[in-house]
């Protein structure tokens, strides 16, 4: 399951009876030997629509963890592009492995609540990878309306998503089993670790980001095999003009 540099079974144990944030502090060093990274096929494809997009010139990746959906915005945006996220072990991986890449962008990172983001309309564009299991469906339109809010008018959120799979396909059984244990190890043990499977689907989130004053395009990414699922959401965030 995991590259040889992963972590044992003992740490993702030991992660897992943690808090969310204290979990990816211990496990920010392997990381990206892990399965839970977005697949550098994915962030590459998402790459290719923005370039066709953009150029940017402010773009703010959401849950940036160690820094690969940075990595790939930094060359699309001219002036800054900033990276938020609570875990502090992550964004000191980040801050390590970005401090190699040279492009004209500036890094910017934030240990920080995407819940309540610490910036006023100053994005041209945000995007999120991976991330989304982290906020509970109660969150949602508040993490949406923090993202709505920091985008300036024609801003864009591009993220991946799928729409929820077939009842008794085994991605749609292992996920409803996984966050069943994950239910009960948070009724059980304090503090909780948020992680689920199946959130922020396809139609409902779409729903969701034009409840918010979003205008939602979807892609299918053309991928064959495990990815053949995966859509590319664009919402661009209306003008005041174009709400009226």
């Amino acid at each position: 399951m995991f590259h040889p540099k992963g972590p044992s079974f003992r740490e993702l144990a030991v992660q897992a009876l943690s808090s969310t944030q204290r979990g990816y502090d211990l496990l920010a060093e392997k990381f990206d030997f892990t399965p839970f990274r977005t697949p550098q096929p994915l962030l590459d494809a998402v790459g290719q629509h923005l370039d066709a997009l953009g150029p940017f010139d402010t773009a703010i990746d959401l849950c940036c963890g160690t820094g690969a959906g940075i990595a790939m915005l930094r060359p699309r945006c001219r002036r800054l592009v900033v990276g938020i996220d609570f875990s502090q072990g992550m964004l000191e991986i980040a801050r390590r492995i970005l401090v190699e890449t040279s492009h004209k962008a500036k890094i910017e990172l934030v240990r920080g609540d995407v819940l309540s983001l610490p910036f006023d309309a100053a994005f041209d564009l945000a995007v999120s990878f991976g991330a989304f299991g982290h906020i509970l469906p109660k969150d949602e339109p508040r993490f949406v309306s923090e993202i709505a809010r920091v985008l300036r008018p024609g801003g864009r959120f591009v993220f991946i998503t799928t729409f929820l799979p077939p009842m008794l396909s085994p991605q749609y059984l292992f996920s409803r089993l996984f966050n069943a244990a994950m239910h009960a190890r948070n009724f059980l043990l304090r503090p909780p670790f948020i992680m689920y499977y199946l959130t922020f689907l396809l139609p409902d989130v779409a729903r969701l980001l034009n409840r918010h004053g979003f205008a939602v395009e979807v892609r299918d990414m053309g991928f064959k095999g495990m990815w053949s699922a995966a859509r590319l959401v664009i919402a661009t965030k209306h003008s005041p003009i174009e709400r009226q």
